[in-house]
């Protein structure tokens, strides 16, 4: 499937299609190893070209997605009731994604590379990053881990002038695109650790809605566009409780459910001075995206490396130790 072209064929055909369109820039860009815009440059359809603009910036520099939203008890029949009722708001969730596109040097393969950090914070101020939770089914107060995960990857994907990632959907002044994906880790297998899931497996559904505007899609549908496209996202999780609140999945019929939104910086800096605060002081990696691909994280595996120390402690053993 993966179609190789050597790199003076792939820097060539970069090269016509780039200084062919209208509006290229009048003086050649110099590119370095793994920079995406040859790659991004060769790709005919116009909808993978935006798609792979919504992944990041063809000009290979950080890009961020701020994420802000709440996240709510989800309770058939309100089996919690009345320690935790369904449909409690019970954080906000304020953090964000910082992103590039990434070149494996000397092949047509591209990556996406990312870390998030995002925070539980309080629902009524989401500015206030919430550093511990009163579990009310037992009683105890635990920490409460942010979001932290790195990485977090897609890719590869093998690049040609016919590569297609499929269309986007007309929504009429804007262009979606649609991911709905259920994901499942048989975290038992992978970590040693059943995190109180039933069969040590995590279930979810993570749903997510780009929306790029029209105007903006075809303001960047030509060369090597700078800076970051202007899209705005919604994205919908349904899954267990976070580990941090020591809630086994297997002795409560409930789920978390994280609703959020999304928009697109063209970098760190654009943050708001009180997130920036909090990552400069505790969280300093998650400034930059990656350099490189590795190992993708979720919240349950970041939590076995981080605060399980790979396995040192477990899951139960952590919350024994933890809650107060």
């Amino acid at each position: 499937m993966r179609r190789r072209m050597t790199a003076p064929l792939a820097g060539a055909a970069a090269a016509c299609l780039l200084w062919s369109v209208p509006g290229a820039a009048a003086a050649r860009p110099a590119y370095g190893p793994s920079a995406p815009g040859p790659l991004y440059a060769q790709v005919k359809d116009r909808d993978t070209r935006l798609q792979l603009q919504v992944l990041g910036r063809p000009d290979g520099r950080d890009m961020l997605y701020r994420i802000s939203g709440f996240v709510y008890v989800d309770a058939p029949g309100d089996t919690l009731a009345p320690a935790l009722r369904h449909g409690t708001r019970l954080f906000g969730f304020e953090g964000y994604n910082v992103r590039r596109l990434y070149r494996e040097p000397g092949t047509n393969r591209l990556y996406q590379l990312s870390r998030e950090i995002v925070f539980y914070t309080d629902p009524q101020d989401p500015a206030r990053v919430l550093r511990e939770w009163r579990n009310p089914l037992d009683g105890r107060t635990y920490p409460l881990v942010p979001v932290n995960n790195d990485d977090v990857d897609f890719g590869p994907f093998p690049i040609t002038p016919e590569f297609r990632l499929g269309p986007l959907k007309d929504v009429q002044r804007t262009l979606a695109q649609v991911s709905d994906i259920p994901p499942r880790t048989d975290l038992k297998a992978l970590t040693g650790d059943d995190f109180g899931l039933p069969g040590g497996i995590y279930t979810a559904w993570e749903m997510f809605d780009f929306y790029l505007g029209k105007r903006e899609a075809a303001r960047r549908a030509h060369g090597v566009p700078k800076g970051a496209m202007e899209v705005t996202s919604s994205w919908t999780r349904s899954s267990p409780f976070i580990p941090s609140m020591c809630i086994s999945d297997r002795d409560v019929r409930a789920r978390l459910t994280f609703h959020a939104r999304s928009w697109t910086l063209d970098s760190w800096d654009e943050l708001e001075p009180w997130l920036k605060a909090e990552v400069q002081r505790d969280h300093p990696l998650y400034r930059k995206a990656p350099e490189a691909p590795a190992r993708s994280e979720t919240s349950w595996t970041s939590f076995y490396r981080k605060q399980l120390d790979n396995g040192a402690l477990t899951w139960a053993e952590w919350c024994a130790k933890n809650g107060r």
